[in-house]
C-alpha cells in the first residue's frame, strides 16, 4: 500500500507546486512585463492621477453637462460588471419598446431643441450591458445639449469627439467609436482651461 501512497503524494505535491505555484507566478510575471496596462485592469486616471474607471466598463453619466453612455441592461444596477449580460428582450417584446421609449423621452426632455434623429445606440443596451463606447454620431448628437450647459462653443466640443474617436480595430473589426468616461474627462479639462 505505501508503495502506492508515497508516489500518489510526490505526484500531488509536484503537480499543486507547478499548477497552484509556477505557472501562475510565470503567467502573472508574462502578464506584468507584457501587457501590464491590460494585466491591470486598462484603468482610467483623472488629472490627480486617481484610477476614475477602466476603459473596458462603461459607466452611467445622467448630468446633462456630460456624454451619456450607452444604456445599460445589467442585473440589480446599471454597469454592474458582476452581472453582465442583456436584456434578452427581442425586438417584438413590448418591454423594449417601452424601455426605448422611455431612454428617446429622456433624451428629448433634456433637449428639447435639438432634432436630429437620435442614434439606436443611445436607446438601446449592448448585449453585454457593458459597453464604455458609443459611436461617434451619438457624442455628435449631444453637442448642443452639453455647448448650452457648459457654455462651450460646439466646435471644441466636436474637436474633442474627433481627438478621442477610435477607428475600426486592425482597421476592419467593429465600427468607429469614443470612450464616453476619456471623452468626458476631456471635456472637464476643457472646462477648467
Amino acid at each position: 500500500m505505501s508503495n502506492y501512497l508515497r508516489p500518489a503524494a510526490l505526484m500531488l505535491l509536484l503537480l499543486t507546486l507547478a499548477t497552484g505555484v509556477v505557472y501562475p507566478a510565470l503567467v502573472t510575471l508574462v502578464a506584468q512585463t507584457v501587457f501590464a496596462e491590460q494585466a491591470n485592469g486598462s484603468l482610467i486616471k483623472n488629472s490627480q492621477g486617481d484610477a476614475v474607471g477602466s476603459k473596458l466598463i462603461g459607466q452611467a453619466f445622467s448630468d446633462p453637462q456630460y456624454f451619456w453612455s450607452r444604456p445599460s441592461a445589467t442585473a440589480n444596477y446599471p454597469y454592474n460588471a458582476a452581472a453582465s449580460g442583456g436584456s434578452n428582450l427581442g425586438p417584438t417584446n413590448p418591454a423594449l419598446s417601452e424601455a426605448v421609449a422611455a431612454r428617446i423621452r429622456a433624451l428629448k426632455d433634456v433637449d428639447p431643441g435639438n432634432h436630429l434623429p437620435i442614434p439606436v445606440d443611445l436607446v438601446t443596451a449592448s448585449a453585454s450591458g457593458l459597453d464604455p463606447h458609443i459611436s461617434p454620431a451619438a457624442a455628435q448628437y449631444q453637442v448642443q445639449r452639453i455647448a448650452k450647459r457648459r457654455k462651450i462653443d460646439e466646435s471644441k466640443i466636436r474637436e474633442l469627439i474627433a481627438a478621442h474617436s477610435e477607428g475600426r480595430q486592425w482597421g476592419v473589426f467593429g465600427e468607429p467609436r469614443v470612450n464616453v468616461l476619456q471623452l468626458n474627462l476631456a471635456l472637464d479639462r476643457v472646462g477648467k482651461s
